[in-house]
Parts: C-alpha cells; sequence; structure tokens
C-alpha cells in the first residue's frame, strides 16, 4: 500500500482520473478558482520525465508501493510467449482489492483495500485479508455473513442494481456471489504501459 499524499496534488500532476475523490464537483472547483498563470506554457517534459509519469499513474490508481509495482514489471518483463502489458495489466487487475473495486462493492480501490483488510470478503469459501491476492478464473467472491448487516453493505444490493461490472465478472446479487468468468482484463487507455517498461528498463 502506498503512503497517504495529498491526493489532488497528485491529480494536478498525474491527471483527474488518478482517484476517484478528483472526479468530483469538489475538485473541479477547487481547481477552477486557482485558474491558470497567463503567459505560462507547459513546462516540456523529457523522455524519462514522461516515461516516470506513465509509471507513477499506473502506481498511484492501483494504490501499490513502488517495490510491489516494480515486481509485477519484473514478472510480466520475463514471462515468456505473452504479450507484457496486457500480462501486467493482468497482474494489477487480478488484485482482490481492485475485483472488489471492480464489482462495485467498494466505491473507491482504497475503500476495497480497507474492506478486504478488514475481513469482510470470502473467496471460495474462506476468509481472505491480503490485498494483493491473486483470483483466478472460476473463483467465487462474497461478502462473509456476517458483514452483510453493517451499515457499509446495509443498501449495497440496491446501490449495484444501477452498477455493471466489467464482463470478466458475474455478480449474483441476490445470492450476494461473484464468479470470474475470464483473465481479468482493463479497459482503461489512460495507462500506457510501453512507457513503464522504457522507465524500468534503464
Amino acid at each position: 500500500m502506498i503512503t497517504s499524499k495529498p491526493k489532488f496534488k497528485i491529480c494536478r500532476r498525474l491527471g483527474a482520473a488518478i482517484y476517484e475523490k478528483c472526479q468530483t464537483p469538489k475538485y473541479t472547483m477547487s481547481e477552477a478558482k486557482k485558474g491558470f498563470k497567463k503567459g505560462k506554457k507547459p513546462k516540456q517534459l523529457s523522455d524519462f520525465g514522461s516515461q516516470l509519469i506513465e509509471k507513477q499513474k499506473a502506481r498511484f490508481m492501483y494504490g501499490i508501493s513502488e517495490k510491489q509495482f516494480s515486481k509485477y514489471v519484473e514478472v510480466s518483463t520475463q514471462t515468456k510467449g505473452i504479450n507484457a502489458g496486457e500480462f501486467l495489466s493482468e497482474l494489477l487487475e487480478s488484485r482482490l482489492d481492485n475485483t472488489i473495486y471492480r464489482l462495485g462493492i467498494g466505491h473507491t480501490r482504497a475503500l476495497a483495500r480497507q474492506i478486504v483488510c478488514h475481513g469482510h470478503i470470502l473467496v471460495n469459501g474462506k476468509r481472505v485479508t491480503i490485498p494483493s491476492y491473486k483470483i483466478k478464473l472460476g473463483d467465487t467472491i462474497s461478502l462473509r455473513e456476517g458483514s452483510r448487516s453493517k451499515p457499509l453493505f446495509s443498501d449495497l444490493a440496491k446501490k449495484l442494481r444501477e452498477y455493471s461490472a466489467p464482463k470478466w465478472l458475474s455478480f449474483d446479487i441476490e445470492k450476494n456471489i461473484a464468479t470470474v468468468l475470464a483473465k481479468p482484463k482493463s479497459d482503461d487507455t489512460l495507462l500506457n504501459f510501453n512507457a513503464v517498461f522504457e522507465y524500468y528498463s534503464r
């Protein structure tokens, strides 16, 4: 887990899509009040600077440490017969905390991570408290019976009726069971994994 930093400041540097908190009217109003300095041209980034930005985007978006992220990159580049970018995306998306976020159980990845750490989630009927736990094809994910009555999840079924999970996940709201139907895949075009690999190849 990455250390806590001012999220608005990070969003100004990396883009508003990094955190859900920056995709709100409050953030928009905050930026509007600051305005832009007239006559100031955007700073031109070097190749290294651009690559660093892309690496930080991915790391902050998924909320993981530099050590964790560099390990994912290393595994992706050393696995033969696959597209490294697609495999890196799969590794990030298959984290349990991200899966809980994609299911809509947690409206942010930070909240989803907290939900996992507090023991609210079962994978194949067993409690898992490790956010980085890798989900696999065919796994079932559900809320622990004792957690369903907690205020955090009291109106979950109502909220999820308005939510569409990605195609690689199926969620039976009535039975409170989600199933992994395929390999995790992100449709997010914000991340440039080629630049990330170039950063680590230096």
